[in-house]
């Protein structure tokens, strides 16, 4: 139980600690995205948002993709990506632009 709350603590502190800057660094890179057969658009205004690995502490998880409809007429979406820095990988959300 003690061994459980000092992990816990740690990573609590270290992702205090990748928050505060802005990032967390996490040393293995996420594996590649599975296949995807991506559905019918419910509507044409819609466009598809890709899936990606979120790392949750312990390993990567797949979120899938979905369609969404733009905030304003002729914005991009702009996928989040995993970039390779010194120590590890570094995510970079999304955005429209």
């Amino acid at each position: 139980m003690m061994k459980r709350i000092m992990i816990g603590s740690v990573f609590g502190f270290l992702l205090a600690v990748g928050s505060a800057q802005g990032q967390i660094v996490v040393r293995i890179g996420p594996p590649p995205p599975p296949r995807v057969v991506i559905p019918v658009s419910p509507g044409p205004r819609y466009v598809w948002m890709d899936g990606y690995h979120r790392y949750d502490g312990r390993a990567y998880v797949w979120v899938p993709g979905r369609y969404v409809i733009p905030p304003r007429h002729r914005a991009v979406w702009v996928p989040g990506r995993w970039e390779p820095r010194r120590r590890g990988y570094v995510w970079v959300p999304g955005y429209w632009r």
